[in-house]
C-alpha cells in the first residue's frame, strides 16, 4: 500500500531539497522526493517543485525532465534555482554561466507596483532572500514575464506561458524571510485543500501495516527512545503479533531500565528486557580506544538481540525519511549496527527476504512525535533529549568501569533533575553530565582529596550537525554543580562546556 503524495518535489541534488518537503508538510501538505526519472511514478500529484541542484543545465549529462509528460500533468509548478533555469531552457529561452557566483543574501523585488504576481501576495516591495546560484536566464522564451527582480533589476522569479513559475532563490530556507508566504501563496494555487493530518495519516498506517504483516509476528527493538517507542506503540495499536525486546547493556542512565518498562506497562505492551550489563562490561574491560569500543558495542548489542529474537519472521525498523533520502538509518537495530561496525549481514539478509518493514519511513522527526501524541504516548517520552546508540560509553572517555559508570549516572540524573524543575530541560535540545579521564587534586573536609572531574554539557540544535552551548543562569549552574559535589563520591571537580559544534563534537567520545 503506497500513500500518494500531494506535491511532487522534484530532486536535483540541492542541498536544501529535504527542506522543501517539510516546509509543504509544514503548510498541510503530504509531499515526497522524486528524481527525475521517476516523475511519471509520482501517481496524480496536485503540484510539483522542481528542486535546486549543484549543476549547471548548460553541461551535456545535465539532469533532465519529461517536460511535456510534466506540462501534460495540468497541475501548478514551481521551479526553484535549477528548476527555474531549466523550465527556461525547455520553454526555449537561453540560460548562460555567470559571471560569479551569486551565494547568500539578496532583496527580492516584486513587479507590480503594488499589484503583484498572485506569488507574491503578502510579500513586502523589498524582502529578503537567499541565493545559491553561478548560471543565469539571460534570454527569456516568448509568453515569459518577469515577476520579480533582485535591487540591481535582474529577474529573479518568471511565470512562464502556461502559469508555471520560476524562482532564483531559496524560499524553503528561513534565510529567506518571506519564503513560506511565497510557497503558501503557490500551494493556495491548488485545486483542492490540503489533507495532511496526523490523526487520519496514523489510521491509514494502521492499516497498511495490517496488510503488510498479516500473521506473521514482528519483532521490534526498543531503545527508549522517541523513535522506537512511537514505532512499538504502533505496532500495537495495529494489533499485530509484537515482541518489543529492551536489551540493557548496562551503559544506560540511571534507572533507565525499568523505566522503559514502567512506560511500555502504561502504555499498555508488553516489553522483554535482555539483562545483559555484565556481558557488555566484560567485553569492554581494558579497551579504550573510542572506535573499538562501539565496535564491541554493536557486535555484542547484534548478538544479544538476535540471540532473544530468535526465529524473525518480520523485524520492524524505526527508519525515518531523511534516512530514507540519505539511504541510511536511524532509531532502529539497523543504525546501531551501521554506528558502530560494518558487518551487517544479518540485517541485509532479512531485507533480500523481504523481512524488514519500517512503518515510519515517510516521516520527519518532528511527524513522529506528532503522531506519538496520537497515539497517547506521554509527552516526557516524546520530548526526551537525544540518547547516543553506544550509551553512557560515549561519556565515559578511557576505560569504562562500573565505578565510572555510576559516576556519571549519578551526576546526570542531579542535573536532569534541575533542568526539569527549573523549566530549561525543554528548551535545551540535548544536556548530559560525562567523565573527564583526568584526576584532580581537591579538599574535603580537612584532607587532601584526588577524584574525577565531570563535565556539564548543554546544547542547542536542529540536526546535531552543528550545535552551540546553552547560556544556562549562573544560580542554576551553581546548585547543580554543589548538589555534585556533595552528593557523588568520587568527585570533586565540575566543569561546565561552553564549545560549539564545530569544531567540538556534542559527546565527548
Amino acid at each position: 500500500m503506497e500513500i500518494d503524495p500531494q506535491i511532487a518535489v522534484i530532486d536535483f541534488g540541492s542541498q536544501y531539497t529535504q527542506l522543501i518537503v517539510r516546509r509543504l508538510r509544514e503548510l498541510g501538505w503530504f509531499s515526497k522526493l522524486y528524481q527525475p526519472s521517476e516523475l511519471r511514478e509520482t501517481g496524480s500529484p496536485k503540484a510539483v517543485i522542481l528542486s535546486g541542484g549543484p549543476r549547471s543545465v548548460s553541461e551535456a549529462d545535465a539532469p533532465d525532465i519529461d517536460f511535456e509528460y510534466l506540462r501534460g500533468l495540468g497541475v501548478p509548478v514551481l521551479g526553484v534555482c535549477y528548476g527555474m533555469q531549466l523550465l527556461n531552457k525547455k520553454w526555449g529561452g537561453v540560460v548562460s554561466p555567470g559571471k560569479t557566483r551569486e551565494y547568500g543574501p539578496a532583496q527580492l523585488r516584486p513587479v507590480g507596483d503594488g499589484n503583484p504576481d498572485p506569488l507574491f501576495a503578502g510579500v513586502s516591495a523589498s524582502s529578503r532572500i537567499w541565493m545559491s546560484h553561478s548560471d543565469t536566464c539571460t534570454q527569456l522564451p516568448e509568453g515569459a514575464k518577469v515577476i520579480g527582480t533582485n535591487s540591481e533589476g535582474v529577474a529573479v522569479a518568471l511565470r512562464w506561458a502556461d502559469g508555471s513559475y520560476g524562482i532564483q532563490f531559496h524560499p524553503e530556507v528561513t534565510h529567506s524571510h518571506e519564503g513560506r508566504q511565497i510557497l503558501q501563496n503557490f500551494v493556495d494555487m491548488i485545486d483542492d485543500e490540503p489533507g495532511f493530518r496526523m490523526e487520519s495519516f496514523k489510521d491509514m498506517l494502521v492499516e497498511k501495516i495490517r496488510v503488510e504483516v498479516g500473521e506473521r509476528e514482528v519483532v521490534c527493538g526498543v531503545s527508549g527512545g522517541v523513535d522506537s517507542t512511537v514505532l512499538a506503540i504502533l505496532l500495537h495499536e495495529a494489533g499485530v503479533k509484537l515482541r518489543c525486546i529492551f536489551v540493557d547493556n548496562g551503559l544506560m542512565r540511571m534507572d533507565e531500565a525499568d523505566e522503559v518498562r514502567a512506560q511500555f506497562r502504561t502504555l499498555g505492551a508488553e516489553l522483554e528486557v535482555v539483562d545483559a550489563s555484565e556481558r557488555f562490561l566484560a567485553k569492554l574491560e581494558g579497551v579504550d580506544e573510542p572506535e573499538e569500543k562501539r565496535r564491541r558495542i554493536g557486535d555484542l548489542f547484534v548478538d544479544v538481540f538476535f540471540e532473544a529474537a530468535a526465529n524473525v519472521e518480520l523485524l520492524a525498523q524505526g527508519t525515518l525519511y531523511p534516512d530514507v533520502i540519505e539511504s541510511a538509518t536511524s532509531g532502529s537495530i539497523a543504525s546501531t549496527i551501521k554506528t558502530h561496525h560494518n558487518r551487517v549481514k544479518r540485517i541485509l539478509d532479512l531485507q533480500r527476504e523481504g523481512k524488514v518493514i519500517e512503518p515510519l519511513a515517510e516521516l520527519f522527526k518532528d511527524e513522529v512525535r506528532a503522531l506519538g501524541e496520537t497515539l497517547g504516548i506521554p509527552r516526557e517520552i516524546l520530548f526526551r533529549h537525544p540518547f547516543p546508540g553506544p550509551g553512557l560509553a560515549v561519556r565515559v572517555p578511557g576505560e569504562i568501569t562500573a565505578e565510572k559508570l555510576r559516576i556519571v549516572r549519578e551526576g546526570d540524573a542531579i542535573f536532569m533533575r534541575h533542568l526539569k524543575t527549573s523549566g530549561w530541560y525543554d528548551r535545551v535540545w540535548q544536556a548530559y553530565c560525562g567523565l573527564l579521564p583526568i584526576k584532580t587534586v581537591g579538599v574535603k573536609g580537612d584532607e587532601r582529596s584526588y577524584e574525577w572531574a565531570v563535565t556539564l554539557r548543554a546544547v542547542i540544535s536542529e540536526d546535531a550537525m552543528t550545535a552551540d552551548w546553552v547560556e544556562l543562569p549562573y544560580e542554576l549552574l551553581r546548585a547543580i554543580s554543589n548538589e555534585i559535589l556533595n552528593s557523588v563520591s568520587g568527585i570533586n571537580r565540575v566543569f561546565y562546556d561552553i564549545s560549539t559544534k564545530p569544531p567540538a563534537s556534542i559527546e565527548l567520545e
